[in-house]
């Protein structure tokens, strides 16, 4: 199969891009720099790299008629939720914007491939009682212009199943962490910060934000899988949550990594690091994916932070 992936140089998309590789799949990917970063390096003449600004469709055309690809994951996307506040333009550009592109030069292409949209599971906003999860049918009610753009771009991607009949199918992925993701995620930064406090490069202080609310944590290993299960047995048009349904708080994270590293640090919270408008909960119901595509979790969240922490140790300082 060719594989196109928008955003294929970002944490998720480099993971599916190394997937596809070693299941021997020929994979192009789009990014606005058109250059790998150093932690994907491994993907240097394995994967085909196109510098596209992914907003303009003219060169999204271009790319899908040099490419000619089968199946096209779109994870190209605006991806920080409390900077969204700051730069809500950015967001909808970023979400929306790249997401109308890719669907007005599909149709002007005139190919027919499968598509992958990837949302977000944000885009139900907050329980409505302590301990609830979200399935596919409940309400949209996204809480910060990250959401409200990727909630938007959903829709989007429903609509053009209908006319002009696109195959599209719908993921909302929840939490992902794991190795390579950016530390202005709160897990990576979590252990980014252990790493160093091991390597001698930093004193025994762990600096956290809020560590009450509770997440629905997937390594990100498990949800390309889910990405490439979907893209196999998803059903167009349809929508499916991409989580674990298990919830952890912030504070029993930070718990197991400093378990893991074995170290005694002091946890500071630190004002600056709260987020304002931060869920208590956030938990998926995903049974609709484990039952169309026969998909769960293999990997347990120590090993999650076990990889990451290895990860930062191998990082230049």
């Amino acid at each position: 199969m060719r594989n196109l992936i928008t955003g294929i140089t970002g944490f998720a998309g480099g993971h599916l891009a190394a997937a596809l590789v070693a299941c021997g799949e020929e994979v192009s990917g789009l990014s606005r720099s058109g250059v790998w970063p150093e932690v994907w390096r491994q993907l240097v003449g394995a994967a085909d790299l196109r510098a596209c600004d992914g907003a303009d469709a003219a060169a999204v055309e271009a790319v899908l008629r040099a490419v000619q690809p089968e199946r096209i994951y779109h994870l190209a996307g605006y991806a920080q939720t409390a900077r969204s506040f700051d730069e809500p333009e950015a967001a909808w550009a970023g979400n929306l914007g790249t997401t109308r592109a890719l669907y007005e030069a599909l149709q002007r292409w005139g190919g027919r491939p499968r598509i992958l949209f990837v949302g977000s599971g944000l885009v139900y906003g907050d329980a409505d009682a302590p301990g609830q999860s979200f399935d596919e049918g409940c309400l949209l009610r996204p809480t910060s212009p990250y959401a409200a753009s990727k909630a938007a771009a959903d829709l989007l991607s429903y609509q053009v199943t209908r006319a002009p009949r696109l195959d599209v199918v719908r993921a909302r992925p929840f939490n992902h962490i794991g190795p390579a993701q950016s530390p202005e995620f709160a897990v990576a930064s979590f252990c980014k910060q252990m790493a160093a406090v091991s390597l001698g490069h930093a004193p025994a202080v762990l600096n956290t934000g809020n560590l009450k609310p509770r997440r629905d944590f997937t390594d990100v290993r498990d949800v390309v899988r889910a990405y490439v299960l979907l893209m196999e047995r998803g059903r167009a048009g349809e929508a499916y949550n991409v989580g674990t349904g298990r919830t952890l708080a912030m504070q029993e994270v930070v718990d197991r990594l400093i378990a893991i590293a074995g170290l005694t640090v002091e946890v500071r919270q630190r004002e600056d690091l709260v987020r304002s408008g931060d869920a208590a909960a956030v938990r998926a119901d995903a049974g609709k994916l484990r039952r169309e595509t026969g998909w769960a979790p293999a990997l347990s969240l120590d090993e999650t932070l076990r990889d990451t922490l290895e990860f930062w140790k191998r990082q230049p300082s």
